[in-house]
């Protein structure tokens, strides 16, 4: 169990947006697992012309420090959201573009490369994901928030090398005032993850 004192922590993650199943249970699941004593990142936005370049600084468990550098920007429709360069020489590049009311395609590249799509149609939100580099395997989920502060749904894994599916699981959230409680299944629901969080005050969230 964890203890935080933050302002407006509790509105930050109880809400009853349309979310994809990859969040449905990000509220617990950030506050217990987010690094707040050792992990300290320095970031630095400059203006470089039309573009605005970020320079993030993060200190390493040994005190060395690590800096990567990026850039977003927007042409013609197609939104460039990461254009970054590690420290190691590797980079990343992350693209997205709206073809349709309620639908994000987007494009993830970095060591390997990945060309999703979400939709949005209602209360329903459907996300797919195919790895386009090894043609390994196709992700999908769906999730549905239905009335009351009830969120369910699940995802699916399918390995194209192995012909199969790999994995799947299901999941449900609830939220009252400032209650959350979310419950998620783990490798092919044989086993289930419970999260919790309440909001005491302005000032105090419980995980």
């Amino acid at each position: 169990m964890l203890f935080r004192s933050t302002r407006d922590f509790g509105e930050k993650y109880i809400s009853t947006m349309v979310t994809k199943f990859a969040d449905i249970a990000k509220g617990p699941s950030d506050l217990l697992g987010d690094d707040y004593t050792t992990k300290t990142t320095l970031k630095c936005k400059k203006p470089a012309g039309p573009l605005a370049v970020t320079i993030e600084t993060e200190r390493g468990s040994s005190g060395s420090l690590s800096s990567k550098i990026g850039t977003k920007f927007t042409y013609a429709g197609l939104s460039f959201d990461k254009i970054q360069c590690k420290p190691d020489g590797s980079g990343v590049l992350e693209t997205s573009i709206k073809p349709c009311p309620g639908c994000i395609t987007t494009f993830k590249g970095s060591k390997g490369a990945d060309l999703g799509v979400d939709y949005t149609y209602g209360d329903v939100r459907l996300t797919g994901d195919l790895d386009v580099k090894d043609m390994s395997k196709f992700s999908s989920s769906a999730c549905l928030t239905a009335s009351g502060g009830i969120i369910v749904g699940g995802d699916m894994v399918y390995s194209i090398k192995s012909k199969g599916v790999s994995t799947y699981n299901i999941g449900a959230s609830y939220s009252s005032g400032p209650l959350f409680v979310s419950a998620v299944t783990a490798n092919k629901v044989s086993s289930l993850n419970v999260g919790l969080l309440y909001t005491v005050n302005s000032n105090l969230t419980v995980a």
